[in-house]
């Protein structure tokens, strides 16, 4: 950065005339300094609202930022063709101050306002140059100042020539968010973010929930791409108990026990098989597996077509198992055979003690089993469906290496730079795209916590966010569970090395606690009220005045703001090397 001095006499444009606590208002003496000219190069608009100018002060100068151009009342009463081209106006203008920083040493940026104008400050254009320089500092350590990765992501959106390099810690350092109404350009920065992140030699995980990304996909060197339902799957195995549920809905009076003592059963019986080499006390039978306990005979725990049989059978056994394997019966993951469920299910339909023995379960109970005839038909709709078998894996084995899970892990150990997880062909019923989303974050969140990112942080970015947080299931019987596993990555991975960057077009959509959590907006063309008012609470520095930009921001240009950024700046984004297939089709006659 050429260090030009920032109060050149040639970049004059009006004094100070009144000063507020966040505003200046400011005499221009003449309307000729107004206008574009060209200073030792650089191309430099006078007086442009959104425009950045600098005042001098005593011990501090201030970068602000052009709200509002004016006439005074008598001269506005004088406007004619004619006068514009033969009489001088003298305008005045409202300047919102941004920062201050230390006139002899310029580069040092002060965050709040140290002291204000007075009376008289002179004001200036602000040089691209002097700008710019500071936002390679923002977010940095002063002790990693030097080693810090930056990458250009775009222009000044009123000098094209003026390009902004980001410290890439300051974006993704306190979590990220792009957001913006459709065709404001948020898959662009989001491919543009990508791609900073690839040339720092950085990694990053894209859950893309339309294919748009797929572009990216044919750069085998950098990129690996994963589509669930075609090249891979998420083993089902890796669902939580909860997920189960959310997948199955049971209702809460009679299936939703049933359902849990069918999972339990058939867990029991993969301990069975697990430890049949290693655990004397189990034997395999023709009838099943007999049980022994301290050298007695507990009896017999009855096996047919991969289930587990109740109906007058023995306690003990069964029970004898279960209290040794608790701890890994009573896991939340779904380590078991899911295709015998529905059948087990039938199992469980029995009475829970013999009328005249209570040492045995009873004969069938048909109340039960009828009742949980829907039940059954949804494991059996969900098990037998091919798109959910695609998804899911249902008849392949967790140590496949298509297997989502070890895809990931084989990524993260790699040399590859992205990851892209593609949602184009996974089927809405069921809600298994909330499921298969909350539970990869479920699954980066626990290789977080045990410190996997600490030395290599990894950026997770969420395409079409809100259709994956802030979900829950509920029907009129049933409600279990918040997936809420993004949440959880906001609120605590920033100190693990998982940082999380969610693209979305509803900022309302988002949970508030997620919301509350982002450090950095990178703000596209927004209308709702609703939108505004979310990103205005959730950033500090979105000001109203800032906000009053977004209705008519055009393709491309975005509002930068964060925790780490002391002021809001308008940026044009730069088109990516490799676009995303987000184009609206045309109409045609043809």
């Amino acid at each position: 950065m050429e260090n030009r001095n920032p109060f050149e006499h040639s970049y004059f444009i009006g004094y100070v005339n009144q000063v507020m606590a966040q505003y200046v208002k400011v005499h221009f003496p003449s309307s000729t300094l107004l206008q574009s000219f060209t200073f030792k190069g650089e191309r430099l608009n006078g007086g442009l609202v959104g425009n950045f100018v600098v005042i001098e002060g005593e011990q501090y100068g201030f970068l602000g930022k052009i709200l509002e151009l004016s006439l005074p009342e008598k001269e506005r009463l004088e406007l004619s063709e004619k006068s514009f081209k033969n009489k001088d106006f003298h305008p005045i203008g409202k300047i919102e101050i941004l920062l201050s920083f230390d006139l002899f040493e310029p580069s040092k940026v002060e965050k709040g306002l140290n002291s204000l104008p007075v009376i008289g400050a002179k004001v200036f254009v602000c040089s691209s140059d002097f700008i710019k320089g500071y936002f390679r500092k923002f977010g940095v350590k002063e002790k990693a100042s030097e080693t810090s990765p930056v990458f250009e992501l775009g222009t000044l959106t009123y000098d094209k020539s003026a390009s902004i390099e980001i410290s890439q810690q300051a974006l993704f350092g306190r979590h990220c968010a792009v957001v913006g109404t459709t065709g404001g350009g948020k898959s662009f920065t989001v491919s543009k973010l990508l791609e900073g992140i690839i040339s720092n030699n950085g990694k990053a995980i894209i859950i893309d929930a339309t294919g748009e990304y797929h572009t990216h996909d044919s750069k085998p060197s950098s990129y690996t791409p994963i589509k669930l339902s075609d090249s891979s799957f998420f083993h089902y195995s890796n669902l939580t108990i909860g997920d189960l549920f959310v997948l199955l809905r049971p209702s809460g009076q009679v299936q939703a026990p049933k359902l849990m003592e069918a999972i339990k059963s058939l867990k029991v019986l993969k301990i069975l098989e697990e430890k049949l080499e290693t655990d004397d006390s189990i034997t395999k039978i023709e009838e099943g597996y007999s049980i022994s306990y301290g050298g007695d005979q507990s009896g017999i725990i009855h096996v047919r077509d991969g289930n587990i049989v109740k109906a007058e059978k023995k306690h003990k056994p069964f029970n004898r198992i279960y209290s040794k394997y608790m701890t890994e019966i009573e896991g939340t993951d779904s380590n078991f055979d899911i295709k015998s469920l529905a059948f087990q299910i039938t199992k469980e339909c029995v009475f829970d003690t013999d009328f005249n023995d209570n040492k045995i379960w009873g004969r069938r109970n048909d109340n039960h089993l009828n009742n949980c005839v829907s039940l059954i038909l949804r494991v059996q709709n969900l098990i037998n469906n091919p798109l959910f078998d695609e998804v899911f894996g249902f008849n392949k084995e967790k140590v496949d290496a298509n297997e989502l899970t070890n895809a990931i892990s084989a990524f993260l150990n790699s040399d590859k730079g992205l990851l892209r997880i593609g949602f184009e062909k996974v089927g809405f019923d069921f809600q298994a795209r909330e499921i298969v989303a909350n539970s990869i974050g479920k699954f980066l969140l626990e290789k977080a916590r045990k410190g996997d990112f600490k030395n290599n942080p990894l950026v997770l970015f969420v395409d079409e966010a809100h259709q994956y947080l802030n979900k829950a299931v509920k029907d009129e019987y049933f409600e279990l569970t918040q997936l809420n596993s993004f949440d959880s990555i906001a609120k605590e991975c920033r100190k693990h090395g998982l940082f999380l960057t969610i693209a979305t077009q509803m900022p309302r959509d988002i949970p508030v606690g997620t919301l509350s959590q982002i450090g950095t907006f990178i703000v596209h063309r927004l209308i709702n009220h609703f939108d505004k008012e979310s990103v205005a609470n959730a950033s500090s520095s979105a000001n109203r005045n800032t906000l009053d930009f977004l209705p008519i921001l055009g393709a491309g240009e975005a509002i930068l703001m964060g925790v780490d950024f002391p002021m809001p700046v308008m940026l044009k984004i730069n088109k990516p090397k490799t676009e995303p297939d987000s184009a609206t089709p045309l109409f045609t006659t043809e």
